[in-house]
């Protein structure tokens, strides 16, 4: 007897309405240092991370990742007190993420930190990621100030 075939598994379902009602993105934070500084990332235990927020210590820049294969896309970072849109370039990382530097003095930074209780992170063609606002997000961003 053979065992029964696997069943594709469906799409997400489309997320309408107000980005602050939609569900969290399945997964947890950690947060270790490294040599170039230090990186928050966010996923499902014992899968590759969704969500990289690395401090370059160094070059004092946060840069933002997320698993995706499109290229030259935008990213969107949604909080709760404002939107900010940034270029994405391919990183050449395995799975391909796309990341977006961000300044160490730019207001995102804080206004992730600071959010209430969720961060979305959107990018075309991607299914949004809607991240809790856990105190990793704060540490990479004090470490890098």
């Amino acid at each position: 007897m053979s065992a029964p075939p696997m069943a594709a598994a469906a799409p997400p379902p489309r997320l309408t309405g107000d980005w602050n009602d939609w569900p969290f993105t399945p997964g947890i934070w950690t947060y270790r240092r490294d040599g170039r500084g230090s990186v928050a990332q966010f996923g499902a235990p014992g899968r590759n991370a969704t969500i990289n927020f690395r401090c370059d210590a160094q070059n004092r820049r946060v840069t933002l990742s997320r698993e995706a294969s499109a290229a030259g896309a935008r990213m969107v970072i949604r909080t709760s007190s404002m939107t900010k849109t940034m270029a994405a370039t391919t990183s050449d990382a395995n799975p391909a993420h796309l990341a977006a530097d961000i300044a160490t003095t730019d207001p995102i930074l804080d206004a992730m930190a600071f959010s209430r209780g969720r961060v979305l992170v959107e990018m075309e063609g991607q299914q949004p990621v809607i991240l809790p606002t856990w105190a990793e997000i704060a540490r990479i961003v004090e470490d890098c100030r």
